[in-house]
């Protein structure tokens, strides 16, 4: 697991971030059973705001989708600035992400606010599968979600690198 706070016991998140009140409340509970929880370091503010931001991403847009060679591309127009925000730093990580967990490669250009994505592999064998998982099957894909808020609310900076703000 991420993070400097799991020394002593090994937590496992459930709540992938899609209610963020359980998310926050499941985090805390587990913050206040560990032993090891250090409790300056600790920034449930942080993760708020990130579970914003995917909310944000997954809500507050219009996307349109369309199959290319071995992939999809999709458009992604948010509908609130907030969104446009949160969309710029979500996605300022989330290829290399997926790129590392997949071997997907996903393409982000900004374009004033709208945002297209391209996402192929050269795995045909995944090209239905990226194709039927569109624009928010790739963004929630993979098992690396729990962790990463786990990292945030404990006080690391999984972010680092990424031009992203908490």
């Amino acid at each position: 697991m991420m993070g400097n706070n799991t020394a002593t016991t090994p937590v496992v998140l459930t709540e992938s971030g899609t209610d963020p009140f359980a998310t926050l409340q499941e985090v805390v509970t587990a913050l206040e059973a560990n032993p090891g929880t250090n409790w300056e370091k600790v920034n449930i503010e942080a993760l708020r705001l990130h579970l914003v931001e995917m909310q944000d991403m997954t809500i507050n847009v219009d996307v349109k989708h369309q199959y290319i060679d071995n992939g999809f591309q999709a458009v992604v127009t948010p509908t609130t600035n907030r969104a446009v925000k949160s969309l710029t730093r979500v996605l300022s990580g989330h290829p290399a992400q997926m790129k590392a967990e997949t071997g997907w490669d996903m393409q982000v250009q900004n374009n004033n606010g709208v945002f297209t994505l391209t996402v192929t592999t050269d795995n045909v064998k995944d090209v239905a599968k990226i194709r039927g998982l569109g624009y928010i099957g790739v963004m929630a894909y993979g098992n690396h979600h729990q962790p990463h808020h786990w990292a945030i609310a404990s006080g690391d900076n999984p972010h680092a690198g990424h031009n992203m703000k908490h």
